[in-house]
């Protein structure tokens, strides 16, 4: 089974309010903030969003957000190795997380 193509981008920062900034100069709209220095942010004219979180603790990631339709159809029938399985998370979905060749993350979300 293949995904539905890209859901959007996460982007770690050390400066939210910078980064933010960043992104609303190229033309993206606050979607919503969390009260930890996070935030979804949307372009208008459509396409994938970017997700923003600071981090202080580790190396920075950046990583696509692929949508997948069914997380329990998508583990049966893809014939990629799951770096981490599915799991729920806090904001609605369920994430697994695949590596590509090089060793880059990318996470695959379903509704939950």
């Amino acid at each position: 089974m293949a995904t539905e193509g890209f859901l959007g981008y996460f982007v770690e920062t050390r400066n939210y309010s910078a980064t933010a900034a960043l992104w609303k100069s190229l033309g993206f709209e606050n979607v919503f903030e969390t009260d930890h220095e996070s935030g979804q942010w949307r372009h208008p004219s459509g396409g994938p969003y970017v997700f923003i979180a600071e981090q202080h603790d580790r190396e920075l990631t950046t990583h696509p957000i692929l949508q997948v339709a069914d997380s329990a159809q998508f583990g049966k029938a893809a014939a990629l190795k799951l770096s981490r399985e599915f799991e729920p998370q806090h904001w609605g979905v369920v994430e697994a997380m695949v590596l590509d060749p090089d060793g880059r993350e990318i996470s695959l979300q379903a509704p939950q």
